[in-house]
């Protein structure tokens, strides 16, 4: 990419998180962001099909970089509460984005992409367990149970909250291991 395409991205980018940070994003105009970012309508069509694929492919992004910042998928069937932990500082590395990317009307976005895509990640870690639908449900529940405990109960502590989700996910881990005791020692 050159110099100038860069340029452009990250001045859309900065515009759009800015808009997204005062509104939410039904309320922004494609006029709007080109006015923040300095740019005309043509330049911003020539990089993205609508305000929606810009939001799409933003988020795409975040949730890339939460999942680079996990370093043991497979601590998710071994040792869930290290993931759990794990898990919870790859969100926190994301933390303001999150907050405005993920607000209103697309809140209930973020946990749908990271399952689809954690699962992707953990599957290709763990791939005894890719075909197993007891893995699959149980991993989407652990994901979204505490994604929604974490979220849903900020009048704890954080530690508190993250022991009781780690706890949880053990005995989540647990009920897998009965049938392939063999292959995860």
């Amino acid at each position: 990419m050159d110099l100038r395409t860069e340029k452009t991205e990250r001045s859309i980018l900065n515009a759009f998180i800015g808009l997204r940070a005062q509104k939410p994003l039904e309320k922004i105009t494609v006029k709007e962001l080109c006015e923040k970012a300095w740019i005309n309508k043509s330049t911003f069509y020539a990089h993205y099909t609508d305000l929606y694929d810009l939001s799409d492919r933003v988020e795409a992004g975040v949730v890339k970089s939460i999942l680079e910042n996990i370093p043991h998928p497979e601590y998710l069937f071994i040792k869930p509460r290290e993931f759990t932990r794990e898990l919870h500082a790859a969100y926190g590395s994301q933390g303001a984005l999150l907050g405005i990317l993920f607000s209103g009307a697309q809140s209930g976005k973020l946990i749908g992409r990271l399952e689809r895509d954690l699962k992707t990640m953990i599957f290709d870690a763990c791939p005894q367990y890719r075909e197993d639908p007891a893995a699959g449900i149980l991993f989407s529940y652990g994901v979204y149970g505490g994604y929604y405990a974490l979220t849903s109960n900020r009048d704890c502590s954080e530690d508190e909250i993250l022991e009781i989700i780690g706890e949880a996910a053990q005995r989540i881990a647990g009920m897998l291991r009965q049938p392939y005791a063999a292959k995860i020692r």
